[in-house]
Parts: structure tokens; C-alpha cells; sequence
């Protein structure tokens, strides 16, 4: 995708500084560098939980979902109720998903949304960011992590869950209907009114760093790449790969029978990576 002026918009949009509830959570449109309102939310953590967890007061989660999701979805909702046993969570909208403005560019300009919601995490008072992505989410931690390693910018721990190694992988069928998806007029279209997501009709260009070659980059900030033996869109060598260009500096959790992304991360994998996440974040 074009890395001139995807993702902006030609009209201007005017809302309201946060929207706050009950519960404590937030809600606001953060503006990227690149000049993209992107949806974001900070839920608390949990006032009441069962003390088999440890809660931390300085840690927050910074959640980045999968492609078509949103925000909203009950599958990303679900994954911030399950993080928010452990510490605070930010959960956003990628350009072109939901509320957000803009149109995806599939894992390339998402990281200046992410880059924002991390930014915003910090600026809410938690010392400590965990990134947390899942399938495009998973690629664009990864890149994220490696772009600004050594920075105030980076995460303290990054969690990858289900990312593609490479890109441009075509051996499944649902990967083959994903590219379908994107490269063609009828496939954005069907994106924008089945899936609510807008897509970017430009090719990459330049073709951003990919995961496997952000992997060796994030070093020594802690990795933890999560994967399903029975991920319908990419298969266990993705994860391997992932993990080998680490060169022993990650570590990789595969899951048994587990398939791809939120939908099947269950509420215990869930729970292990809050304690993982806890305890390795400084």
C-alpha cells in the first residue's frame, strides 16, 4: 500500500474530547502522525478479582486486533475483559475499522495507530506498555517493537498471537479469499459493506519490513509468540520461523488445537499470558 496519504480522509471530523462511563472507561479518538482519528478505549482494571492473579497498578495492556475487527467486536471485547483481570487495557480501532477513519493498508501505516494508542497508554499514568497483537495485530506489534526498539516509543513486552512470518502467503484457502479480498474492486467492496472494513487500493510501496525480519530487532524487550497447531491461515512454520529469527531471544507457545486469532484464544491462554505478561514487563 501506498505509504504517501493512505489512510486520510477528505472531510474533517469534530467529536467530543472522551466519552467516559460508569466504569471508569474512556473513550477518545487519538490523531496519529500521519493525521488519522483512530477509536480508542482504555478500560480499568478490575476492581474485583479472586487474588490467583497479579493485578499491577503501573501496567497496561495496548490491544491490537486482527483484520475486520474493530473496537466493538465481542471477540476483541471479550479479550479486554479477560486482559483487565491483570492491569488497565487500551483497545483501538485500526484506520479503516469501526469508528476509525481512513482505510487499512493491511498491517503497513497500522503502526502509527498503534504507535498513538502506546503514546496515550504512557500518557495516562502506566509506566509499563505491553503490546498485544493478534493475526495483522500480531504482525504490526512485531514491527512496531522493531521500528522503535531502544526508544521511549517501544513496548516493555510484546505478545504476538497468530501473526504471519512472511508476507504475501497464499498456501491456504482462507488466505487465497483474503487476498481476494483486498487486491480486487469486488473484494474491497465486499469488505466495506460484509466485513464494515475500508480498504486501501494501492500496493505496498515501498513493502514494509516484515515480521521475520522485525523479529531480530526487538531484542532484549521480552517476545512471546503464541500460535494454534491448527491455524487455518498460517501453518506452524510461520511461528517457527518467527521464533528461529529471534535466535533463541523468544519464546514460542504452541497450542493444541487451538485455531486463529481472538476467536480461538480461550479464556486460560488468556490468563497465561497476563501472568506472562506480568511478569515479564520490567
Amino acid at each position: 500500500m501506498s505509504i504517501g496519504p493512505a489512510g486520510h480522509v477528505a472531510r474533517s471530523i469534530v467529536r467530543p474530547a472522551y466519552e467516559t462511563s460508569r466504569n471508569g472507561s474512556m473513550r477518545t479518538f487519538l490523531c496519529t502522525d500521519d493525521g488519522v482519528s483512530i477509536d480508542s478505549v482504555y478500560d480499568p482494571a478490575a476492581v474485583v478479582y479472586d487474588g490467583s492473579r497479579p493485578l499491577s497498578r503501573d501496567l497496561v495492556f495496548v490491544l491490537a486486533h486482527g483484520f475486520t475487527g474493530d473496537v466493538d467486536r465481542p471477540h476483541v471485547r471479550r479479550v479486554v475483559a479477560a486482559l483487565t483481570d491483570y492491569a488497565p487495557v487500551v483497545s483501538f480501532s485500526f484506520r479503516g475499522h469501526g469508528r476509525s477513519a481512513g482505510r487499512t493498508t493491511v498491517g503497513d501505516r497500522e503502526v502509527l495507530d498503534l504507535a498513538a494508542a502506546v503514546a496515550w497508554a504512557r500518557a495516562l499514568g502506566h509506566p509499563r506498555v505491553v503490546t498485544v497483537g493478534f493475526s495483522m495485530g500480531g504482525s504490526v506489534v512485531l514491527r512496531h517493537a522493531a521500528l522503535n526498539a531502544g526508544s521511549d516509543a517501544a513496548a516493555d513486552a510484546v505478545v504476538s498471537v497468530s501473526s504471519p512470518a512472511r508476507w504475501y502467503y497464499r498456501g491456504t484457502a482462507p488466505m487465497r479469499r483474503l487476498h481476494w479480498l483486498v487486491t480486487r474492486p469486488e473484494g474491497r467492496l465486499v469488505g466495506r459493506y460484509g466485513f464494515h472494513t475500508r480498504i486501501h487500493h494501492r500496493d505496498w510501496d515501498p513493502v514494509p519490513l516484515s515480521p521475520v525480519e522485525a523479529v531480530p530487532k526487538i531484542a532484549p524487550t521480552p517476545l512471546l509468540i503464541v500460535h494454534g497447531d491448527s491455524d487455518g491461515y498460517f501453518p506452524v512454520d510461520h511461528p517457527r520461523m518467527l521464533a528461529d529469527a529471534a535466535g533463541g531471544a523468544a519464546e514460542l507457545w504452541l497450542e493444541p488445537g487451538m485455531g486463529h486469532a481472538e476467536h480461538a484464544a480461550d479464556d486460560r491462554l488468556l490468563a497465561r499470558i497476563g501472568d506472562w505478561a506480568a511478569s515479564r514487563a520490567g
